[in-house]
């Protein structure tokens, strides 16, 4: 990293089982404070990062005393805040509810990405990386982003932001995610692919079936508890791979439609293709809302650790559901590495101009 012999400082929050965490470690940051609400998150954080301060509360109740209490002399020498809040009030399911309210009209989109900017202005760390699903770029949550951005401006920041599929920088999932990245020191851009699909100047998108081959070897696998598809199974048998019930559409020119076009949420009785990257791995744990393992089952937790890049021997601490629904809400730790060795860079730049 340029000649700096110290790891880059950081605070993460809304940490859940630590994926972006993970790969900033991975790019030469080192969390000295992490946070979460759900205490089952600050069980898996232990088994992994070890004795790594780790608060569990809500961010609206944390305090600029109680967070410089727990980093003591860091507190005012910070080199990154990175964190994302919870997606509902920004996601695409949201847009089909409309009982209830999106982006910051939800007091929990307020709570949580006003949480996060009052910890930027009570440290001002040197750059700051806040993470999203896609639909915080959306027009409709415009103002959501502009108070992200504006607020950080006024705190002297130089602010990117931009929407970053995972499957580009080698990822074996398609997952679009939006980063909003700042520095106090310049503009910092957003990385650049490392893969992409044609595979004609970069190197292809990475496939389902390149790293869970060697997991699954038995033809007949179908584990107890991993049943797939509810009622619809024998419907499910019938997906090709790489599709989902619109195969059984008249749109689709199927014989015997069984579902009407577009009826149904896109991801039902959804299969992995080996030969393409899997569909995003979600937070819920499913029968019936994949994507599903081509072999015609859920997919597996050492599974879902493979397609979001979780080293193999990752620890998960609670329920099978538990374990999946936090692999499925964190970042990538590929896709987080990307993002932080474009800010390690630039803060390396920045450190050895100053010397």
């Amino acid at each position: 990293m340029n000649g700096i012999t110290r790891p880059y400082k950081a605070v993460s929050l809304f940490t859940g089982c630590g994926g972006l965490d993970l790969g900033l470690e991975q790019a030469g940051f080192q969390t000295r404070l992490a946070t979460d609400a759900e205490r089952l998150c600050a069980s898996t954080y232990a088994a992994n990062f070890g004795k790594t301060p780790f608060i569990v509360e809500r961010i609206g109740a944390l305090t600029r005393q109680g967070l410089r209490e727990q980093l003591g002399p860091d507190a005012d020498d910070l080199d990154l805040v990175a964190g994302g809040p919870p997606c509902p009030p920004f996601s695409k399911s949201r847009f089909y509810r409309q009982n209830m309210p999106r982006a910051l009209d939800d007091p929990n989109g307020w709570e949580t990405i006003n949480g996060y900017l009052k910890v930027l202005e009570w440290f001002r760390p040197r750059t700051f990386i806040l993470e999203n699903v896609k639909g915080l770029a959306y027009k409709v949550h415009r103002d959501a982003l502009e108070t992200i951005v504006t607020r950080a401006e006024k705190l002297g920041y130089k602010v990117t932001c931009g929407v970053l599929n995972a499957a580009d920088f080698g990822v074996p999932q398609i997952r679009e995610r939006c980063f909003v990245v700042g520095s106090l020191e310049g503009r910092i851009d957003l990385p650049e692919p490392t893969h992409a699909q044609d595979g004609v100047d970069l190197p292809a998108w990475r496939t389902a079936g390149d790293v869970l081959a060697d997991l699954d070897t038995d033809e007949a696998a179908c584990d107890k508890g991993h049943f797939a598809g509810g009622r619809h199974h024998d419907l499910l048998k019938q997906v090709p791979p790489g599709d989902n019930y619109l195969f059984f559409t008249e749109k689709r020119g199927h014989p015997h439609p069984v579902f009407k076009w577009r009826g149904r949420y896109w991801s039902f009785l959804l299969k992995l293709s080996p030969d393409l990257p899997s569909w995003t791995i979600q937070a819920r744990r499913s029968n019936n809302m994949g994507p599903f393992h081509w072999r015609n089952r859920i997919l597996r937790i050492e599974e879902i650790k493979r397609l979001q890049t979780f080293p193999d021997a990752f620890t998960l601490t609670g329920t099978l559901e538990q374990q999946w629904r936090q692999i499925g809400n964190a970042v990538p730790p590929r896709l987080a590495e990307a993002v932080g060795r474009q800010l390690a860079d630039h803060l390396g730049g920045r450190l050895e101009a100053a010397a």
